[in-house]
């Protein structure tokens, strides 16, 4: 008698109760085997590849979530407990940020359990709500509203240093304030006539166009002329090194320069204060009143050095008014620029919500869009 007779071929007759009783195991465990299988999808090609994909889009949307909760969280208690009171204020910020972490570690627990409840429905409800959580907290961050967070979130962050840029950030939104709407208007429409120019030199020295236009607008008013001081055209351009004329030929293509040239004229200013901004190591304020001062009494650097100062805040004591304003209101003039090309008019910082939004816009070279 054969006794390797494979279970799938014995008639049920054949099978004592006991057997049968095995073989209905083993059938029904192969069935659910199957079924795991295929909701899993396992059993299908590329299965693992497609659960990889949608674990990390899940990832990601909550990685996102996360980021700009934080920020918005941090942010408002930096800004709700600001000050130095041990009880007031420091001692509220360190229990909120406690409370974060408890809640951010009730929020994985519960989002676990989440997770597996929806996944014996579909694989695709998970990373599905990830992303709408996402989308969600990405359009809370679009509001006016998170500037002001984010502000607060940067000086917490960024201390000292933060603090200074915010500071004379906020002397640039006081200075565009003072500006004559009617005035600004029109110097606006007449800068019409040197746009192109203006940005082709912009571009080609990989300078924020709106700084160049504000450049101009501080040196000349958009009216080029020849001034008592030796500045000549739209930037009043007056001695400069060497190797920035160079640079300017580089890029015009001419062996001849002509400051009475507006195109000129502007690729010189763009490659000088490319060149005053790399000696002061990228500090916006110091390059732009580097490029005021120029090589008088030695430069900037020599200046600075003299007087220990570091940054624009130290160096501000020791400068006559005209040049300690300088970076200022070529940054007020730029804001307009910027507000000009977004918004297709200047707006009022006193009126509503623009302040806000002002701030939001940010200034050049100072701020970049969200």
């Amino acid at each position: 008698m054969d006794k390797t007779k494979p279970l799938d071929n014995l008639e049920s007759g054949d099978l004592k109760p006991k057997q049968k009783r095995k073989r209905t195991k083993v059938v029904r465990s192969i069935n659910n085997t199957h079924k795991l299988r295929r909701r899993t999808g396992r059993s299908k090609p590329g299965g693992l590849r497609r659960k990889i994909l949608l674990t990390g889009i899940e990832l990601l949307g909550l990685g996102i979530a996360a980021f700009c909760t934080i920020i918005m969280l941090l942010g408002y208690s930096a800004s709700r407990f600001s000050g130095t009171n041990f009880f007031a204020n420091l001692l509220p910020f360190i229990v909120g940020i406690l409370g974060l972490i408890l809640v951010a570690s009730l929020f994985l627990i519960g989002w676990w359990r989440l997770r597996k409840w929806l996944q014996l429905y579909s694989e695709f409800l998970t990373p599905g709500l990830s992303l709408g959580l996402a989308l969600l907290i990405s359009w809370l961050v679009t509001h006016d509203q998170f500037t002001l967070t984010y502000g607060h979130f940067r000086t917490l962050v960024g201390g000292k240093e933060e603090a200074g840029r915010v500071t004379i950030a906020h002397q640039v939104y006081a200075a565009y304030r003072r500006h004559d709407a009617a005035q600004l208007q029109k110097m606006v429409n007449r800068s019409q006539e040197y746009r192109q120019a203006i940005g082709d030199a912009a571009r080609s020295f990989n300078i924020d166009v709106n700084l160049l236009h504000g450049i101009a607008a501080t040196e000349s008013s958009f009216i080029p002329r020849d001034s008592s001081d030796g500045g000549k055209g739209l930037f009043q351009i007056t001695r400069v090194p060497e190797t920035v004329i160079a640079q300017a030929r580089k890029r015009l293509g001419t062996e001849i320069i002509s400051l009475d040239n507006s195109r000129h004229n502007a690729f010189v200013a763009a490659a000088t204060f490319k060149h005053y901004l790399a000696e002061m190591k990228g500090d916006l304020f110091l390059g732009l009143l580097a490029y005021n001062i120029g090589p008088a009494n030695g430069g900037l650097r020599f200046i600075m050095q003299q007087y220990g100062a570091v940054d624009f805040t130290t160096i501000q004591p020791y400068l006559q008014t005209l040049p300690r304003d300088y970076p200022i209101r070529v940054l007020s003039y730029s804001l307009a620029f910027r507000l000009w090309h977004k918004e297709g008019k200047l707006l009022a910082y006193e009126e509503g919500n623009n302040a806000i939004h002002i701030q939001r816009i940010g200034i050049p070279g100072l701020h970049t869009d969200w």
